[in-house]
């Protein structure tokens, strides 16, 4: 089933990008006098409800922010997939400067269109958004995650993304030094967010050599001090002789430019679709020797976090589970060796056989 409420100005451009990749349902919210414009977008659901982030950025035009949201509910359902979580993949993006325009009564109206879609879409935090905001939505539906921990919630989901991240960044290391320890690595990460931070603490705990970059470079000199790193300007961070690049800010900054530009070894980060296009870049990345860890599969962290939450799993099961992140990178690096394939291509039909499966089980039923 497809549907699409509001449609205003994409004609029949909105269903070409559907069926590109199979998406099941595209919402738009729009309500003037509160300012919101948000899009929801639901891929599949064949593992379960679809859950996905909320996503407030001040996108340049309505086109890039459904560009966005239909790439961001796409990776959610191969990270569900691949982690083997009961969950399909969804998202949602708010058209807006989240330090400027999100209000209380912005974020309760789009709770109601979340309350509209009756369980089939559940909403988390992303950037832009955290566990206070949730509590908002929360007030006018049942169907959203990662709330704070007061309210009964699991709270904030980027402690055990970013280690996620790790436990990837790790199983990369051992499949290309054959030892797993990061101590005296070379590691850049790009975006000092909540998660980037907390990336850059569990590798100075580890004795990585670190350098790091933001938009903010004033929170990136504060960040670098308090860990013993070292800030770059943004424009730079491509051109560092490194053995590691943790992508952490925006999607798609791994693209024909930087790729040329890439002096590393592995590339391991949080950022959703770090790849600009998925084909021809893993390409790439493969011809130069470059080790690409999926982003779907490392920073599922957040995802395994709110997971919990609905299945009520406590916090140590949750790290439990985010450890097999490790295992399971490196059962798709194998794949991708023994196969010859890039590695998102091997996560990706990994994720996709179980998606495929469970449909039979459930046609059969």
């Amino acid at each position: 089933m497809l549907e699409v409420k509001d449609q205003t100005s994409w004609g029949t451009s909105v269903f070409d990008h559907l069926s590109k990749n199979n998406h099941k349902k595209l919402v738009f919210c729009h309500d003037p006098e509160l300012g919101l414009k948000a899009i929801i977008a639901i891929h599949d659901t064949t593992l379960g409800p679809a859950l996905g982030g909320l996503r407030m950025w001040k996108y340049q035009t309505e086109q890039e922010a459904m560009e966005d949201v239909l790439r961001l509910s796409r990776s959610m359902t191969y990270k569900a997939s691949i982690t083997g979580l009961n969950l399909g993949g969804g998202g949602a993006v708010i058209i807006g400067d989240s330090s400027k325009d999100k209000t209380e009564a912005l974020l309760r109206r789009f709770g109601r269109y979340i309350d509209s879609l009756n369980g089939e879409f559940i909403i988390g935090g992303d950037v832009g958004t955290n566990p206070k905001d949730m509590g908002f939505i929360r007030m006018e539906t049942e169907y959203v995650v990662g709330v704070p921990e007061a309210v009964g919630g699991s709270g904030d989901p980027t402690p055990v993304s970013a280690y996620g991240v790790y436990m990837g960044m790790k199983a990369c290391a051992k499949e290309l030094w054959g030892m797993d320890s990061l101590a005296g690595k070379t590691v850049a990460v790009q975006g000092i967010g909540n998660v980037g931070e907390k990336l850059v603490k569990l590798l100075s705990e580890e004795d990585a050599r670190i350098y790091l970059c933001d938009l903010d470079e004033e929170r990136a000199a504060q960040v670098a001090a308090k860990y013993d790193a070292i800030a770059v300007p943004n424009h730079a961070i491509y051109d560092l002789d490194i053995d590691i690049f943790a992508p952490c800010a925006l999607g798609g900054t791994i693209n024909t430019d930087t790729i040329g530009r890439l002096k590393c070894a592995i590339i391991a980060g949080s950022a959703n679709n770090q790849l600009d296009d998925e084909l021809l870049n893993g390409e790439l990345l493969m011809e130069k020797g470059i080790l690409y860890a999926p982003d779907f599969l490392i920073n599922a962290g957040g995802l395994i976090s709110v997971y919990s939450e609905l299945v009520g799993f406590n916090k140590k099961q949750a790290i439990h589970l985010t450890e097999h992140i490790y295992d399971v990178t490196r059962e798709i690096l194998r794949k991708s060796k023994q196969e010859q394939l890039p590695t998102f291509q091997a996560a990706n039909m990994l994720a996709q056989q179980r998606i495929n499966d469970i449909r039979k089980v459930k046609s059969n039923s």
